[in-house]
């Protein structure tokens, strides 16, 4: 009963992570949208100074325009996101090397790095995969990751706090709960999200490029009018940009707690 219990609830799990997947998608979607509509203002208000005319927003829709807006806007979140994946396409050690990680020697012999190591050579024997990578994450905090595509490009990274903090049973725990994330797939989903929220914070780095580009800009190249318009933009996208990753980011999350 037990053991029904177990894979009804795995099943569950995947369910609830597939409807996440989805609602990331449909984020993604809505942001793009709102995205395509600052930009529709902007080059409204800015082709239409007669205040009538700005008064009525609506009456310029263009579909054209919406469409046109909308393909520049999926092109640059979409190469955003694929530079980002063609990073990480090296696998685990990407990733591991991102977060500052440092490759242990499996020749080690200090005795904390060969703790970890053991744990970790022993579990893969068990589950009969190739001995993953090992990286050092030197933080205080209790907390590990696997990352790579595939069996062949994992790495698992943990913290100097867990490696010293966690006795080796502890520590086994943490590795085989990694080690599930292998074999479940679930390092793939977390590439590929990372891959579109970068594709989302790119939004937002553009209006910050914005901002500061104008900042610096002389005010003598450009009219009042015209820095309103480039500040109201810049504004806009970083308010897009920004919120999108900080809801896209609780969203992965909640993938990865599933």
């Amino acid at each position: 009963r037990t053991r029904m219990n177990f894979f009804q609830s795995q099943d569950n799990a995947r369910r609830r992570t597939g409807w996440l997947a989805y609602l990331f998608g449909l984020a993604l979607l809505c942001l793009i949208a709102l995205t395509m509509l600052l930009v529709m203002a902007v080059m409204h208000f800015g082709s239409h100074p007669d205040a009538a005319l700005q008064n009525n927003f609506w009456s310029a829709f263009s579909w054209e325009m919406l469409a046109n807006i909308a393909i520049g806007i999926t092109t640059v979140v979409t190469l955003a996101s694929f530079y980002k994946m063609q990073q990480l396409r090296t696998g685990g050690a990407a990733v591991a090397a991102l977060l500052g990680g440092k490759l242990l020697d499996r020749a080690s012999t200090q005795t904390d790095e060969r703790k970890i190591l053991n744990v970790v050579e022993e579990m893969a024997i068990a589950s009969g995969v190739p001995v993953p990578s090992v990286y050092l994450l030197e933080e205080a905090s209790i907390n590990a990751f696997a990352a790579g595509h595939n069996n062949r490009d994992v790495a698992i990274g943990i913290t100097r706090g867990a490696i010293e903090l966690l006795s080796r049973d502890e520590l086994q725990g943490v590795i085989a709960h990694e080690f599930s994330h292998i074999f479940n797939g679930d390092m793939k989903i977390n590439l590929q999200l990372i891959g579109w929220l970068h594709g989302i914070l790119f939004i937002g780095l553009i209006g910050r490029f914005l901002l500061e580009s104008n900042n610096n800009r002389s005010y003598s190249s450009l009219d009042s009018r015209g820095v309103g318009l480039l500040v109201m933009l810049g504004l806009g996208l970083m308010i897009i940009g920004y919120s999108g990753t900080f809801f896209g980011k609780l969203i992965k999350a909640a993938i990865s707690r599933q």
